[in-house]
Parts: C-alpha cells; structure tokens; sequence
C-alpha cells in the first residue's frame, strides 16, 4: 500500500519510517506527489490539527494518509508551547540550532524541569475517514545538548524520558521507538493498521 506521510519535516519522516519499516507499505512525502502547498493548522489541540493536516494531504493526493502534530509541554513554562512548539520562542523561521539555543537559554532560568512530550496521529484511510491515534512521554529537560539530533526535532537531544538515562536522541532506534511519544502514537497505528488490513 502507498501511504503518504504528511510532514516535510525530515525527522518526524525518518522516526515514522523506522516504526512502519517492515510492512509492505510504500511511504512517500508530499514534495514526491506535487504538494507544495502547507496546511493550514487553527485547532486548539494537537489532535484537531494532527487532523487538519492529514485531511489537507489526502484531498489533494487521494492517498491514504498520516501527519501528526506534536509538541512539548513545559511545567515551568506553563501554556507557552504546547501546540505552538515549534511556533514559539525563536520563531518558524529560526534553524534547529537557534530554536534550540533560545530554548535552554530559558530554561536556565527555571528550577522545574518537568516536561511531557505529546503527539496526536491522523490517519485517513482510502475511504476518506479519519483514525486517530495518541502517544505521550514524561521526562525532564536538560541543562544542554547531551546528542546529536535528526533535522527538525533539536530537543530530542535535551529530553530524558522517566526511568531512562538517556536523551531521546541517544536512544538506539528500538528503545527509541518503544519509548518515545511519536514512537508510542505510531505504533499504535501500525497495531490499527495490522488488523486493518490483515498484514
């Protein structure tokens, strides 16, 4: 089956890619089927625009469809990310480096280092009806960079998940998979889509 990621973000394609790897699926991005167009993300929730998004790629592809949306939730920092994560602080525009950078520059400055990790998955099907799926993580934020990170997720490399004394970028891909939010919210949706389709 041909299913389209709905993302351009190269590391929310690879994290995704490395759950659904050993499926007869045949993953593509939007920029391979002509979408070129972003969607247009107004819900209050992670959920709702995880919707938004996967609606926007399947009307114009036709394809069956994923996207998510996904963010960190900050004690200390109380509703200032969320679902404005990457949104916040040094903007859409700044590169993985400068976000990150103003990130911890803040941080510095709280004594509660509390986080959640959240992320909502849509799937439309080739019908054209939504599934939508849940993964979430608790940890703590980092006084610094302790990884390497992939393009697009900088704080996987200043988030220690609970019980683990590892950031999620040092994680080998199992455990990373096995423990992370976007890893927990798709593997539920390959569990759904096991049955789904009898694979």
């Amino acid at each position: 089956m041909r299913l389209l990621v709905g993302t351009r973000n190269k590391g929310k394609f690879i994290e995704i890619a490395e759950v659904l790897s050993d499926l007869p699926l045949t993953l593509t991005t939007p920029q391979e089927v002509g979408i070129l167009d972003d969607p247009t993300e107004t819900g209050a929730t992670f959920l709702e625009n995880a919707v938004q998004k996967a609606e926007h790629y399947y009307e114009r592809s036709k394809l069956p469809t994923i996207a998510d949306d996904s963010g960190i939730i900050v004690e200390a920092l109380a509703d200032e990310l969320g679902i404005h994560t990457r949104r916040w602080g040094a903007g859409p525009n700044a590169t993985d480096d400068e976000w990150i950078e103003h990130f911890l520059k803040r941080m510095k400055k709280e004594k509660n280092k509390r986080a959640r990790f959240v992320c909502a998955l849509a799937y439309i099907d080739a019908a054209g009806k939504a599934h939508t799926f849940e993964g979430v993580c608790e940890g703590i934020i980092t006084p610094c960079l302790e990884a390497d990170f992939l393009p697009g997720l900088p704080i996987s490399a200043c988030f220690k998940p609970d019980g683990y004394n590892l950031v999620y970028s040092a994680m080998k891909i199992e455990q990373k998979n096995s423990t992370s939010h976007r890893g927990r919210a798709t593997r539920k949706f390959r569990e759904y889509l096991e049955k789904a389709l009898k694979m």
